[in-house]
């Protein structure tokens, strides 16, 4: 009876590998957590690895690929601790994000650029979309931010707005939004004209009230250096040395959109910002934002950011209702038989 040749092996199990890092002692506790739960994130995000620490030693084991990865986290969040920047589960969290994502950024690179400081507070990206995003508002004269709500979206914004005012590239800030609300008009609100607006442009009042002192804007806004207005009132200007923020723009019409746009005058930068799921202008009225990109996509100094789930930095359900949205809505075009 002739002899089978013998079964060749099968593929081999990649070899585990180790790698070890040094925390300085007067970071470990802040590196790990209280009662380890910082390092627990870290845990179940590698969970292919095994982490073991020893007083200021941390042992990683695992494939190669992953061990590196983890390496390469901690060495992120120690240069975090070096530069004063506290560890909280969200930071941790981004950073494991990042360092996933493959990106070329270092996230201690992203998460300790300023876009503006106020009484010892610096105003941040907190993830790796609203640092790209806010790279390109400065290197742009237009630019498009087009996120769910909690991305940071109008907050960098009126934060680089005023940074441009306080550095003299710029010698005012308008911030505008198109006054079309959710279920009301402004025509059947009660009280003057100033009483019917305020409300509806108040949450750029209040970014601002975090962003300087209140002697210092109520100042500003007498002397005609901020102006906060419905988009209504740019029509038939030009607005030179100017930082616009256009905040709301799904709310635009196409016309108003270019309307806008055709206001920018010598000098002058502006950010538009939107959510292009939230749009409350009438049944079969077209949005502004939505169709901006297929007009402008090819005009150098215009640029598009586009923020998404992973950038919401409110709690973290926000996060999960945004994502449980977004699937939805990719159920929904899908379709039966597309």
């Amino acid at each position: 009876m002739p002899t089978r040749p013998a079964a060749s092996p099968g593929p081999r199990a990649p070899t585990p590998t180790s790698a070890k890092v040094l925390v300085p002692s007067e970071h470990a506790a802040a590196l790990l957590g209280t009662r380890d739960e910082l390092l627990r994130i870290v845990e179940d995000a590698f969970a292919s690895t095994t982490i073991h620490v020893r007083g200021n030693e941390i042992v990683v084991t695992g494939e190669a690929e992953q061990v590196d990865r983890v390496e390469h986290l901690f060495a992120e969040l120690i240069v975090l601790l070096e530069r004063g920047h506290a560890l909280d589960a969200g930071v941790v969290a981004q950073t494991v994000r990042m360092v996933l994502s493959g990106a070329t950024e270092r996230p201690s690179q992203v998460l300790t650029d300023t876009a503006l400081t106020h009484r010892g507070r610096a105003i941040r990206p907190k993830t790796l979309g609203q640092k790209r995003y806010l790279d390109t508002i400065r290197r742009n004269t237009i630019t498009f931010a087009i996120g769910p709500a909690g991305t940071g979206k109008t907050y960098l914004a009126m934060a680089a707005a005023v940074q441009s005012l306080r550095a003299k590239d710029v010698k005012r800030l308008i911030l505008t939004r198109p006054a079309v609300e959710a279920g009301e008009r402004l025509g059947f609100l009660p009280g003057s004209l100033y009483e019917k607006i305020d409300p509806y442009l108040k949450p750029l009042w209040d970014a601002l009230h975090d962003m300087m002192e209140a002697e210092e804007l109520v100042a500003h806004v007498d002397r005609g250096i901020i102006e906060i207005a419905p988009l209504a009132y740019m029509r038939g200007r030009t607005l030179n040395d100017a930082f616009i923020v256009l905040d709301e723009a799904q709310n635009t019409t196409p016309e108003q959109m270019k309307m806008f746009l055709t206001r920018m005058g010598f000098g002058s930068k502006a950010v538009v910002t939107g959510d292009v799921s939230q749009i409350d202008l009438p049944s079969g009225q077209r949005s502004g934002l939505k169709v901006v990109r297929d007009i402008l996509g090819e005009i150098e100094g215009v640029e598009f950011a586009t923020l998404g789930s992973g950038d919401v930095v409110r709690h973290p359900i926000v996060q999960q209702i945004v994502e449980a949205y977004e699937r939805h809505d990719l159920n929904a075009d899908a379709g039966p038989g597309r």
